[in-house]
């Protein structure tokens, strides 16, 4: 190898290196407080590692406020959002990818346009309407404004238009129905597509603080992040062990979940998001 594509790649490597130091200083700081005494935390120096390991900050963050509560009520939020966004996103997305029709065009620009607003610009209308259907503080609350997602139109829509339109025609020639070819055709084969748009649309509502502390006021309904603000209001922000471990196990769910569906991850986006 060349000397000067040594060098080229050392300096990626070692770009790539300080930018993952970057991006994971935040999280190993968090574990860190999460496992240091009370006495350890606001002490002058840095010290990434505690003189002991303080466990009883994580049973404390569990019998002090109802974390589990909190993380059931994400699974069950985010499962269901998901579930709806597929059922939509699929169906649409194969459609404008492998269906002829006259508005296909305007259709897809529109959701390309949809890409564009903010969902904070819709959030007082939505927030209006549920109130006047009574559905505060409700699981229905929580999800039916994140069913439709145009991003999920056009990521499965660009996976979609890569597979041959003779795969479906011959399957319409066997006598598949449309539902049959996205359901069971379709929609297997774009498994990396599916698992890609699952990472970014969990992450997105496990995290999401915004929509929760608007609709919702009941502590039993509380997401993550909602459960993190009591925890906060409850300990007046001043025992961090506790609510830095909260945080930590909030966060892990996402982070082992990323590593189990990384390889799906990388080739939904490089062969379905970035191709048309």
């Amino acid at each position: 190898m060349r000397p000067g594509a040594v060098i080229g790649r050392a300096a990626a490597v070692t770009l790539l290196l300080l930018g993952a130091a970057v991006i994971l200083l935040p999280f190993l700081w968090m574990l860190s407080l999460s496992l240091k005494p009370a006495d350890e935390i606001f002490t002058p120096g840095v010290d990434l590692l505690p003189s002991r390991l303080e466990w009883s900050n994580y049973v404390r963050a569990f019998s002090e406020v109802d974390l589990a509560r909190y993380l059931l009520n994400g699974v069950i939020v985010c499962a269901g959002i998901l579930v709806f966004q597929i059922l939509f996103a699929v169906p649409c997305a194969y459609a404008l990818a492998q269906r002829r029709f006259k508005a296909r065009t305007f259709v897809f620009g529109l959701v390309l346009a949809g890409l564009l607003v903010p969902f904070h610009v819709t959030a007082i209308p939505i927030f209006l309407g549920l109130a006047q259907l009574k559905l505060l503080n409700t699981y229905t609350a929580l999800i039916v404004p994140f069913v439709a997602s145009v991003f999920g139109i056009f990521l499965f829509r660009q996976y979609f238009a890569q597979l041959p339109a003779d795969l479906f025609e011959a399957a319409r020639v066997d006598g598949l129905s449309e539902t049959a070819i996205v359901w069971r055709i379709a929609f297997p084969l774009a498994f990396p597509a599916a698992t890609a748009f699952a990472i970014f649309s969990v992450t997105a509502h496990w995290n999401d603080l915004f929509w929760p502390l608007i609709v919702t006021s009941d502590p039993s309904l509380a997401t993550p992040p909602r459960g993190i603000v009591y925890f906060r209001d409850e300990e007046a922000g001043d025992d961090l062990g506790p609510l830095m471990a909260g945080a930590a196990v909030i966060t892990a769910p996402l982070i082992i979940g990323f590593l189990l569906a990384q390889r799906k991850f990388t080739q939904g986006i490089a062969f379905g998001g970035l191709q048309g």
